[in-house]
């Protein structure tokens, strides 16, 4: 399909077998990163990842946009963390 109609598709998420896929991720992500140093990790990884500036005066543009990517690879991983703790 082309146009208007792949709007009206389902994201993959919101089918059955991706939601299985997501949660038995998720449940991965909990086993790996759910203890004592999995905590502590992810505590450093906030630390020097998402707490850090995204932009400094001056910097090239696009470190913008890596640093976005980093700080995203880290909340993507607390939020499948939460997830897998509802589950």
């Amino acid at each position: 399909m082309a146009g208007w109609e792949d709007l009206q598709e389902a994201l993959p998420l919101e089918q059955g077998d991706g939601l299985e896929k997501r949660d038995e991720l998720d449940r991965l992500c909990l086993r790996v990163l759910g203890g004592e140093d999995g905590e502590k990790l992810m505590k450093w990884l906030r630390d020097a990842v998402v707490e850090q500036p995204v932009a400094l005066p001056g910097s090239d543009p696009s470190y913008a946009f890596y640093r976005e990517g980093q700080n995203s690879i880290v909340k993507d991983l607390e939020a499948r963390l939460i997830r897998a703790r509802k589950l």
